[in-house]
C-alpha cells in the first residue's frame, strides 16, 4: 500500500517550488501538478483544466479537484501558497493520507526576487543569455507584511501537524540542488525510484549579491535591524480577522488626533480636513508609524482622541467597485478582476471609462455588474470563493474591531453625519469645516440604485446593517 494517497508542497513564491516540481517530475511514480488551487489559474497560468476539472468547476466545488488528484494513478501533488483556495486547506492539514512537503527560504532573498520579477516579467529562466535583471527598492512596511504572510501560514501547519501527530519533510531552498535531498523526498513521497541527475533546464535568476539587487540596501539592513520579529499577531482569523493595521493610521499632533481610515471610506474628504486643521498638505500629514512608534506618539500627546468613519454599506462596495475594478487602479487588483470575469461572469470594461457616457457600458451594464459584485462579496466573505477578502470590500465590522485590538476608537462617525460630528472632536473647531464632496461616485450610485441593489449589499453585509444600524441608502 502507497505511504501517501498525494501530497502537496506548502511553499511560497520565489522560494523555488518550480524547480522542485521540476524535480519531482522526473521520478515516474511521482507528478506535481502546478499550483492546481491558484485563486486565478488552474495549474499553470494558461492551463484550461487539470485531471479533466476547470477553473470553473473548482471554484464551485474545490473538493472535486481535490478528490480527482486523491484517486489519480501514482502519486499526484500540488504546489499550495498562502493566498491559495482556502476552502481545501483544513482538509489538507487534517488528512493523514496527504504528504505534506514543507519548502522555504530566506524571507528576505524571497522579497526581491519576487520584486525583481514582478519587475522583469521573468518568472523562469532556461537560458541564462535571456536574464532580465533590475535593481529594486527596499519597503520596510511592505516587506513586513510578506514577512508576517509566510510567518502566520507556517505557524498554522506547525499547529495542525503538532496537534494531529504528523510529520512533515521540510526542505529548504539552498537543498534544491542536492541529489540525496530530493532523492531521500522521493522516499518520503513512497516513490521506489532513485535519480541519478537533477533537472537543469531551470536556471537561478539574478544570482548577485544583495547589495547589487537593493538599491538602497543600507536603509533595507536598518530597517531590518528594527523590525520587531516577536510582535507579530497570532490571533485567530475569524472573516478573516483583520490586524489593527497601525501604519495606516494618521496623526495630527497640533489637534491632537488619530484618524484610523476604513478603506474604500471618505478618506481624502477627512484628511483635507485634518490637514486644515494642521495647516499642512494632506502629504505632510504623520502616517507609517509602527505600533511601537504609534505607542510612544500617543503616550507624548495626552488627551489625544481616535476616530473613524463609517460608510454606508452600499455606498462603500460602490466605490470599492468603481475604484478597483472599473477603473482598473491596479495595486494587486488586476488579477482579481480578471477572475470576476472569467470565474463569476463579470461583464467589465476593458478600458478605464464613464458609464454615465459609455455606449457599450452605460449605466445599465453598470447596475448590472454592481449587483453582481455584490453577489461575489457576500460569497467571499463566507468563505466561498478561492479570492482574498480585501479592506476595500471586508466587513467594517472586522475592520473596526482589527483596530480596537490595539487600542479602543474613541468615535465611530458616519459618513452622513461629518459635517455636524467632526467638531464634536475639538475643544475648539473654529471655522474649519469638511472640503468638497465626501463621496466622488454618488451620483452615478444614485442612478442606479434600486432595491434590488440594497438588499444584495444587505445580504453581503448584513454584520455591518445589524452593528451600526445602518438603515436603506439613500442619495
Amino acid at each position: 500500500m502507497a505511504k501517501f494517497d498525494y501530497f502537496v508542497v506548502f511553499a511560497e513564491m520565489r522560494t523555488g517550488s518550480n524547480l522542485l516540481e521540476a524535480n519531482l517530475n522526473r521520478f515516474d511514480d511521482l507528478a506535481c501538478l502546478g499550483e492546481a488551487f491558484n485563486s486565478h489559474f488552474i495549474g499553470y497560468p494558461k492551463s484550461e483544466a487539470v485531471l479533466g476539472v476547470t477553473l470553473s468547476q473548482r471554484e464551485d466545488n474545490p473538493h472535486l479537484l481535490l478528490d480527482a488528484i486523491q484517486v489519480a494513478v501514482g502519486t499526484n501533488g500540488f504546489r499550495y501558497f498562502h493566498d491559495h483556495d482556502p476552502r481545501i486547506l483544513d482538509r489538507l492539514l487534517a488528512d493523514q493520507r496527504c504528504g505534506k512537503v514543507i519548502l522555504t527560504r530566506n524571507p528576505i532573498e524571497s522579497y526581491v526576487s519576487l520584486k525583481i520579477a514582478t519587475q522583469t516579467d521573468q518568472w523562469k529562466m532556461t537560458n541564462a543569455k535571456h536574464e532580465k535583471s533590475t535593481q529594486i527598492s527596499f519597503d520596510l512596511e511592505e516587506f513586513a507584511d510578506h514577512l508576517k504572510a509566510q510567518q502566520d501560514f507556517q505557524l498554522k501547519i506547525q499547529k495542525a501537524m503538532q496537534v494531529s501527530g504528523q510529520s512533515a519533510f521540510y526542505i529548504g531552498y539552498d537543498d534544491l540542488h542536492d541529489i540525496d535531498v530530493i532523492n531521500g523526498l522521493a522516499q518520503f513521497l513512497g516513490s521506489h525510484i532513485q535519480l541519478d541527475a537533477l533537472d537543469d533546464k531551470l536556471k537561478k535568476q539574478n544570482p548577485a549579491p544583495l547589495s547589487d539587487k537593493v538599491s538602497n540596501y543600507d536603509a533595507m539592513k536598518a530597517g531590518l535591524a528594527k523590525l520587531d520579529r516577536f510582535d507579530l499577531s497570532r490571533t485567530p482569523n475569524f472573516e478573516p480577522w483583520r490586524g489593527p493595521m497601525v501604519t495606516k493610521y494618521v496623526a495630527a499632533p497640533k489637534s491632537n488626533l488619530i484618524y484610523l481610515p476604513i478603506k474604500s471610506g471618505p478618506n481624502a474628504a477627512v484628511l483635507s480636513w485634518l490637514a486644515q486643521l494642521e495647516g499642512v498638505s494632506t502629504d505632510e500629514l504623520s502616517s507609517g508609524l509602527k505600533q511601537g512608534e504609534m505607542r510612544q506618539w500617543m503616550q507624548d500627546h495626552a488627551g489625544h482622541r481616535r476616530f473613524t468613519v463609517v460608510r454606508h454599506p452600499v455606498a462603500r462596495a460602490h466605490a470599492a467597485f468603481c475604484q478597483h475594478f472599473l477603473e482598473q487602479a491596479g495595486g494587486g487588483y488586476a488579477e482579481i478582476r480578471q477572475t470576476l470575469k472569467s470565474a463569476y461572469g463579470l461583464k467589465l470594461p476593458k478600458r478605464e471609462l464613464r458609464p454615465e457616457t459609455d455606449k457599450q457600458y452605460d449605466m445599465e451594464a453598470h447596475a448590472k455588474a454592481f449587483h453582481g459584485f455584490l453577489k461575489f462579496v457576500k460569497n467571499n466573505l463566507n468563505a466561498q470563493t478561492s479570492l482574498r477578502v480585501d479592506p476595500a470590500w471586508a466587513s467594517q465590522v472586522a475592520l473596526v474591531q482589527g483596530m480596537n485590538e490595539f487600542a479602543p476608537i474613541d468615535l465611530i462617525l458616519r459618513e452622513d453625519q461629518l459635517q455636524m460630528d467632526l467638531p464634536l472632536l475639538l475643544s475648539d473647531a473654529g471655522d474649519v469645516e469638511l472640503l468638497g464632496e465626501t463621496d466622488p461616485y454618488a451620483d452615478r450610485l444614485a442612478a442606479i440604485y434600486s432595491s434590488k441593489i440594497e438588499k444584495a449589499a444587505r445580504n453581503a453585509y448584513a454584520r455591518d446593517y445589524f452593528t451600526f444600524g445602518f438603515e436603506d441608502w439613500r442619495p
